[in-house]
């Protein structure tokens, strides 16, 4: 084969390639909004698919919900009074942090023989909220205690940072010099904080801090937790308190039936009815009378 003719024929490859090359794609898949503003997402197909598609877009959310927002190439009834269609593109008017989440553009030919799909992530900025903090009040020395620190409402999610005593714990304490004894865990994606064995050291007053690029951190109040040994003395002065209270109880059922307070058990009719003889009547009693005559 001649040199022209392997040209010719890579260029008649390419040319299939692109006929058959059915696309969809997004020039910005990645989009950060301030919330209550208005936000534009793309959405193109090659000419492939013919100029009679049919498009949809489905939105999923942070928990997996998925809906339709566009379909039929129509807004759907919740997004219709803030969303328009251009072409295949989604214009909001305005969003809030619930539209935060994976939008898909669907595109499908007129005969429905070829579909093609492109994701776009939204991300409504929403700075941190003061976070729901659980800190135990009291714990009892070498069981685990745990805390919780939780802001439902940042976006992007947020990661926390927790407090003793006004110093910033680090995520890694073994990495840290002043911190390479500590045992506890904590998770900054999650805000689980855990004391696999808690120590009186570990007494303190704890806060929790929601951390994200969309505003200033917030943080919750401060909250002690105070780590104690196991009261054995006061166990066992419960113990015998409780002993005390059955003896005197049983000392006080005696009493009072020795001193008749208490009604007598009645004997039962089973014994009444054989300790009962009738008289003998008829020929018995004639026979023990005459009998008597003879003696």
């Amino acid at each position: 084969m001649t040199v022209r003719g392997v040209l010719w024929l890579l260029l008649f490859s390419g040319a299939a390639i692109g006929v058959s090359g059915y696309s969809v794609t997004s020039s910005y898949p990645n989009v950060q909004v301030e919330e209550n503003k208005g936000v534009d997402l793309t959405c193109t197909y090659s000419g492939d698919f013919g100029s009679n598609v049919l498009l949809r877009w489905k939105f999923k959310d942070r928990k997996g919900s998925q809906v339709f927002v566009v379909h039929d190439g129509k807004p759907t009834a919740p997004y219709a009074d803030r969303l328009t269609v251009d072409r295949s593109n989604l214009k909001f008017s305005k969003v809030t942090r619930k539209d935060t989440g994976v939008y898909t553009c669907e595109i499908t030919s007129a005969d429905k023989t070829q579909v093609g799909e492109t994701n776009v992530n939204l991300t409504v900025l929403v700075a941190p909220s003061v976070p729901f903090c659980n800190v135990p009040s009291s714990v009892t020395t070498g069981r685990t205690a745990t805390m919780s620190c939780f802001d439902e409402s940042a976006s992007p999610p947020p990661t926390y940072r927790w407090y003793k005593n006004n110093v910033l714990l680090p995520d890694n304490p073994s990495n840290v010099a002043g911190f390479k004894n500590a045992t506890y865990r904590l998770n900054p994606k999650t805000g689980i904080l855990e004391f696999p064995a808690a120590a009186k050291t570990d007494t303190a007053d704890y806060y929790c801090e929601s951390v994200n690029s969309a505003g200033p951190a917030q943080k919750c109040r401060a909250m002690k937790m105070e780590v104690r040994d196991l009261n054995t003395g006061g166990i066992v002065a419960g113990v015998i308190v409780a002993l005390l209270l059955v003896a005197l109880l049983i000392f006080a059922v005696w009493f009072a039936k020795k001193k008749g307070y208490l009604p007598a058990k009645k004997e039962s009719s089973s014994k009444m009815n054989a300790s009962y003889h009738p008289p003998p009547s008829g020929d018995d009693a004639d026979f023990t009378q005459k009998s008597s005559f003879v003696v």
